[in-house]
C-alpha cells in the first residue's frame, strides 16, 4: 500500500475513535487535532520500535560474528593439530617400513647364506 493510503487510513480511524465532538479531557483540540496527534503518536511508537529491533539484529548479527569467529579459530586450531598428528604417525609409519626392510634384508641374507652353505655341501 502506499504511504498516503495508509496515512488516510490511519486518518480515519483515529477520527471515528475520537467523534465528532471536542475533548472534554484536552481544551481547546478538536477531533481532527485529536487524530493528528493519535497519528503522531502511532507514528513515533513504529519509529521507537523499529528502531530497538534494528539495535537487536545488530547486536545479534555481532553476536553471531564473534561466535563464527570463534569457531572457525577453534577449527583453524583442530586442523593444525590434526596435521600434526598426521605427520608425527606418517613418520613412525616410516621407521616401522625401515625397520621391516631391515628385518626382511637380514632375513634374505640369511636365507641366502643357508642357500649357499647347502650348495657347497652338495657340491662336496
Amino acid at each position: 500500500m502506499k504511504a498516503t493510503t495508509i496515512s488516510s487510513i490511519m486518518l480515519a480511524v483515529a477520527v471515528l475513535v475520537t467523534g465528532c465532538h471536542k475533548a472534554e479531557d484536552k481544551p481547546g483540540m478538536g477531533p481532527a487535532q485529536e487524530a493528528g496527534k493519535a497519528i503522531d503518536d502511532a507514528g513515533a511508537k513504529a519509529a521507537a520500535e523499529t528502531r530497538e529491533a534494528a539495535a537487536n539484529a545488530n547486536a545479534a548479527a555481532q553476536q553471531a560474528g564473534e561466535n563464527a569467529k570463534v569457531a572457525a579459530d577453534r577449527a583453524g586450531e583442530k586442523v593444525q593439530q590434526a596435521g600434526a598428528e598426521v605427520r608425527q604417525e606418517s613418520h613412525e609409519a616410516a621407521q616401522n617400513v625401515k625397520e621391516g626392510a631391515k628385518d626382511a634384508t637380514a632375513a634374505t641374507g640369511r636365507g641366502l647364506e643357508r642357500a649357499g652353505e647347502k650348495l657347497q655341501q652338495a657340491g662336496k
